[in-house]
């Protein structure tokens, strides 16, 4: 199919500017209007997405549907579909996780075929490429990978399962949305004692992600026996400044299960992990 009709749910600022990247190689992109507010009209005509009345009205005529909504929502939306029989292909680019991914692919099962997605990085404009992985049936990833050639939305195929994409988007997410968390209550924390510029400038030293270093984990661990403590009187000093300690309390419960390797020099990544992984 070279020019694939494409329905897209709903068009918020990721989905309607993935919906305009798949624009380019498709004969359409549909959206329904049914129950969405303004702002995501005038994200669809920005877009250049064509309305339609209703939901049925969209599966009836697409023969892609991508859903990208709030996670919350992807298994009701996802049973909507499925209820009105669509037969086509159905792309989960939610931020779920592996299970509830596997969940919508039975629910849409067999009429419908699902490959499992995730985007990692910003929305598609301004020079912006975020990379949509994919994971399920190979002839149906081929077929995204088409509908995205040469436009800002980057694609790759990481296997045949569905849910390989969702565990490496929420994977990634885990790191990169509880590290801003931990930025505000770092500088929260420096702020309330005069000392949050010397935070900053301490910060910019360091450019690099630990996320990309992996070999600082079996690291982590040997210190754990230390660390826990210093995060439990960090979040000691959250709750004096009515900051939420609730975090810090939980990273320091996480280190606890590292204690019994106090200072190993000899252990390794796959140890360490082991061990987090052990109740």
């Amino acid at each position: 199919m070279d020019q694939p009709t494409v329905g897209i749910l709903h068009p918020g600022s990721m989905g309607a500017a993935v919906a305009a990247c798949a624009a380019m190689n498709a004969t359409g992109v549909l959206w329904c209007a049914e129950g969405r507010s303004p702002a995501s009209a005038a994200r669809a005509k920005k877009a250049g997405l064509a309305s339609v009345a209703t939901l049925p009205e969209l599966l009836e005529r697409s023969d892609i549907v991508i859903s990208l909504c709030p996670p919350a929502a992807a298994e009701a939306l996802a049973r909507d579909v499925a209820q009105a029989g669509f037969a086509g292909l159905y792309v989960e680019a939610n931020a779920i996780n592996p299970e509830r991914a596997t969940r919508i692919a039975e629910l849409l099962a067999p009429e419908a075929t699902v490959v499992d997605a995730g985007v990692v990085g910003s929305p598609p404009v301004r020079g912006k490429t975020p990379t949509l992985y994919l994971s399920g049936p190979p002839a149906e990833t081929a077929q995204l990978e088409e509908l995205f050639a040469g436009t800002a939305v980057r694609t790759k195929v990481l296997g045949s399962e569905v849910g390989q994409a969702s565990a490496l988007k929420l994977a990634y997410a885990a790191y990169q949305k509880a590290s801003r968390v931990l930025v505000a209550l770092a500088t929260g924390l420096a702020r309330e004692h005069g000392v949050d510029q010397e935070l900053i400038g301490i910060a910019s030293q360091r450019t690099a992600s630990y996320l990309s270093e992996p070999e600082y984990i079996a690291k982590t661990a040997a210190r754990a026996w230390r660390w826990g403590p210093e995060l439990e009187e960090a979040a000691d000093m959250l709750a004096a400044a009515s900051l939420p300690p609730e975090m810090l309390r939980a990273a320091a419960t996480t280190l606890a299960r590292w204690d019994d390797v106090k200072d190993a020099s000899e252990l390794t990544l796959t140890d360490a992990l082991d061990r987090l992984a052990q109740p």
